[in-house]
Parts: structure tokens; sequence; C-alpha cells
């Protein structure tokens, strides 16, 4: 029998705690440790990023889901 999983944490830019794929989430390298950023951060941090000519943030279509036990 096979389940799924949903981990939860802090989001780096606002604190928030939020659930994501850990394989998939948009992450920032702090200390080569990476930690996850919510898409609400990374809608925040879009519109400054192309103000600077960088590119945008484009979250995996499943950054925010559940993943599979297995996968983990």
């Amino acid at each position: 029998m096979s389940g799924y999983v949903f981990v939860m944490g802090p989001c780096f830019g606002c604190g928030a705690v939020f659930s994501y794929n850990p394989h998939r989430v948009p992450s920032i390298p702090i200390e080569g440790v990476r930690q996850a950023i919510c898409l609400d951060c990374v809608e925040r941090a879009n519109p400054e990023r192309k103000a600077n000519n960088l590119p945008e943030i484009v979250p995996h279509a499943d950054a925010y889901s559940p993943i599979r036990e297995e996968e983990l």
C-alpha cells in the first residue's frame, strides 16, 4: 500500500508555514542548505526580478503538491 506525504515547513521569505514537494519547490541555497519559498513570495519576487533583468521563478507544476511516500 502506498500513501502520499505533505512536507510542511516555514517559507524562508515570509515565515508562513506551507506544504510542498521537497524535490520541486523553489528554494534558495543558504550555507549549502535549500530553503523552501512559498508561492506568495515567488509571486512577490518575480516583478522585482523582471525589473532587474533576472529570469522569473517558474515553479514546477507540482511544487506545492503532495508526493508519493516512496519518493522521499
